[in-house]
């Protein structure tokens, strides 16, 4: 891993290349989430481009920022996809969920104009079921469990995956994982996001019940040049339990959009 200090903390990424001819793509991840739920990207796809994945504020290796949910954390952890970008040398960003959210946060409020975008189980806004959230703060292994139930998360994943995803979430902890959440349910870009001027590819499993298609259609439709693609066979973490229809994706698109 590396890391980039900014803000006086210090931000983790991996950077995996494989000689790949394209420019470098980071991918962020979502509520409770790490670098590691990009593993079959960071495997697979860096003999296409450079893959950089990194761990947002209080996730992974990265320090925590002293932030209240809603605006503030999504600030902060749209400085850390900046300060990782600008080291990087990266201006196309994959963002899933909460990630997504931050992606779209980062292009509307600061200086950065990317190449492409691609906004995987998300949308221009992010509403958190009320039982869901007190769970998340007073009952976090329901939170957990809930999540990982029938269409949510995954739709017929392999075990391996399911125990990866919730392994991070105790690891990152019921704390920060309900900073996110919370932070999810705040997010509305829904009047703005035809701000977004760089080709967008808004891309979700077909059973995601978390973020489900119509959110995705709405991003395609409002962003000034979005395209929409669904993948069969999976729910709200398609890069993980469909990865070479994700990446197959992901790759089409970017060799269109750049």
């Amino acid at each position: 891993m590396e890391s980039v200090t900014h803000q006086g903390r210090e931000i983790a990424y991996r950077v995996v290349d494989r000689g790949g001819d394209g420019n470098p793509v980071l991918f962020v991840h979502g509520s409770g989430g790490t670098h590691e739920i990009w593993k079959a990207q960071l495997a697979r796809l860096a003999s296409e481009f450079p893959v950089v994945a990194l761990d947002l504020s209080g996730h992974g290796g990265s320090e925590d920022v002293d932030s209240d949910p809603g605006w503030g954390t999504l600030s902060a952890y749209a400085g850390d996809v900046l300060a990782v970008a600008e080291a990087t040398d990266t201006k196309t960003l994959v963002g899933n969920s909460l990630g997504g959210a931050v992606v779209m946060h980062l292009v509307l409020e600061r200086d950065f104009e990317p190449e492409a975008l691609v906004l995987a189980g998300t949308g221009a806004r992010l509403s958190v079921l009320d039982d869901l959230l007190s769970w998340l703060d007073d009952d976090f292994d329901r939170a957990v469990e809930f999540l990982h139930g029938g269409d949510r998360l995954f739709h017929d994943p392999d075990d391996r995956y399911v125990e990866l995803s919730k392994e991070s979430m105790y690891t990152v902890g019921q704390r920060v994982t309900s900073r996110d959440f919370h932070s999810c349910h705040t997010f509305d870009v829904c009047d703005e996001i035809d701000g977004i001027a760089a080709p967008t590819l808004a891309v979700v499993g077909e059973y995601d019940m978390l973020t489900p298609p119509w959110y995705h259609e709405f991003l395609a439709e409002n962003v000034q040049d979005g395209s929409y693609a669904e993948i069969e066979g999976a729910a709200h973490l398609a890069m993980l339990e469909t990865p070479d229809a994700f990446n197959e994706t992901v790759v089409e698109f970017l060799d269109g959009a750049r």
